[in-house]
């Protein structure tokens, strides 16, 4: 029996679905939630979220938040989150670039604009790094085989 799995950003509902496996970039580490699990409160890290159900596997990035876990649901209640076939590269690499220069001219570490970029520029290298990581073959990692596939 699979165990019900949603995420949701400030937003919107990011994914919402049936998963085996649902792993989390917690603050402490990656980490992997099957169903019946344990209930559990934590915080989430930068980082990707992946679902994997029936031989495939989604992946999401998340910016922070929090994650409850409960028998037969996981609830990501993240800062900013995304699917990794939704990220676009252009935008994500004007992004970097436009942080990048920021923070090299910018004001000083300890202002809040600083913060700010210093958070948009973490956003957008997880967000270039996981399309490179998962975006092959519709957002699942080429690994894992699609049972949509022909073979």
């Amino acid at each position: 029996m699979p165990i019900r799995c949603e995420i949701v950003s400030q937003d919107r509902l990011i994914y919402e679905g049936d998963a085996d496996t649902v792993v989390l970039p917690g603050i402490d580490g990656e980490m992997g939630i099957l169903p019946n699990h344990a209930p559990l409160l934590s915080t989430l890290n930068y980082g990707v979220v992946r679902v994997r159900y029936q031989g495939n596997e989604e992946a999401f990035t998340v910016a922070g938040g929090v994650v409850e876990v409960q028998p037969d649901i996981v609830t990501v209640l993240a800062d900013r989150a995304e699917n990794v076939r939704e990220i676009d590269i252009s935008r994500a690499e004007a992004a970097r670039e436009r942080a990048e220069r920021y923070l090299e001219e910018g004001p000083p570490p300890d202002s809040d604009a600083y913060l700010r970029m210093d958070a948009a520029l973490r956003r957008s290298r997880l967000r270039l790094d996981a399309v490179r990581r998962y975006r092959g073959r519709g957002g699942r990692r080429p690994d894992i085989p699609s049972v949509l596939e022909d073979n």
